[in-house]
């Protein structure tokens, strides 16, 4: 807990960086540019498409039609682009990991690594393809999940822990390994994995819902069209800012605990007698002389 607590309040530190804040119009500029063109290419044949879907439904319909007599047309006309940014959100949250995993990580992990493991060995247990392959796995089973998991989102539970669970596992999964692919072995990366997977877990889990607030910004632009598109920048600059702080809490949290996982090992390599040990030193007992049994023993001896 305590090796957890410093990582979050050090990566905290490091967000406020000019270089990271710098860094992260990269990808909002990606993002954005990609969501305009997007944008004006399907956004109007979506939230139609949508509109006749929900209009087909004939409880839905009648519910628009009770909308539109009580004078709340503004919601009934809302409905079809919540459901397409409803739908399109997790998209979008995956896709901004993976860039920020792509264009942020490797130049946040140096930075940490050269100001507080400068002597930290470069093992390169991973490589940049094995790492693009299980982004690519576990972003599809992500999104899968998403997917299958929709019907639970109707349950206002569920709807605030599945999303987030699985944007966490996701978190979770690509940023342990880019973190720990150039400076761990292999067989590191794994022992730190099998050690470590319940608060990696949570950092991961922790990150899905932070990643799931600026979705609020964005839908609220819905309510103000004029300033949805310039909201929608807002939300994305919000995922790359949340993923670069995820990507820096993982590296503090995966490089101190490498750190000590080889300090660990070494100490185990040394001789016995080289180990530290935690008992007391030993101290020597020294064994006053015997006192005299008799008061006679104490006369000087007879020289006669």
């Amino acid at each position: 807990m305590k090796l957890l607590l410093d990582s979050f309040w050090r990566a905290v530190a490091y967000c406020l960086h000019g270089r990271v804040i710098a860094l992260s119009v990269l990808p909002l500029a990606l993002m954005g540019g990609l969501a305009w063109v997007l944008a004006t290419l399907f956004w109007e044949s979506s939230v139609g498409g949508v509109r006749s879907w929900l209009e087909s439904w004939k409880l839905l319909a009648a519910v628009m039609n009770w909308l539109d007599s009580v004078g709340l047309t503004t919601l009934k006309s809302a409905l079809g682009p919540l459901v397409v940014v409803f739908v399109s959100t997790p998209v979008i949250v995956v896709v901004s990991l993976i860039v920020v995993a792509t264009m942020m990580t490797p130049w946040m992990l140096n930075l940490v690594a050269r100001r507080r493991f400068p002597a930290l060995e470069r093992k390169h247990g991973g490589s940049m393809l094995a790492g693009i392959f299980g982004a690519t796995w576990a972003s599809v089973a992500a999104l899968a999940a998403l997917l299958l998991s929709i019907p639970l989102w109707l349950i206002p539970p569920l709807v605030l822990i599945v999303p987030p669970l699985i944007w966490g596992w996701l978190a979770y999964r690509v940023m342990s390994y880019d973190v720990l692919a150039d400076h761990a072995s292999r067989d590191e990366r794994r022992e730190l994995m099998r050690r470590h997977r319940p608060m990696l877990f949570g950092m991961g889990l922790l990150t899905g819902y932070l990643g799931a607030a600026p979705s609020l910004v964005w839908v609220s632009g819905l309510m103000m069209l004029v300033l949805a598109p310039l909201l929608m920048l807002v939300a994305i600059w919000i995922y790359t800012l949340v993923f670069a702080f995820s990507s820096l809490w993982f590296a503090h949290y995966a490089l101190a605990a490498l750190q000590a996982l080889r300090a660990e090992r070494e100490g185990e390599l040394l001789p016995p007698s080289q180990r530290p040990s935690a008992e007391l030193p030993l101290v020597e007992t020294v064994t006053p002389p015997a006192l005299p049994e008799s008061p006679h023993e104490l006369r000087p001896p007879d020289r006669r």
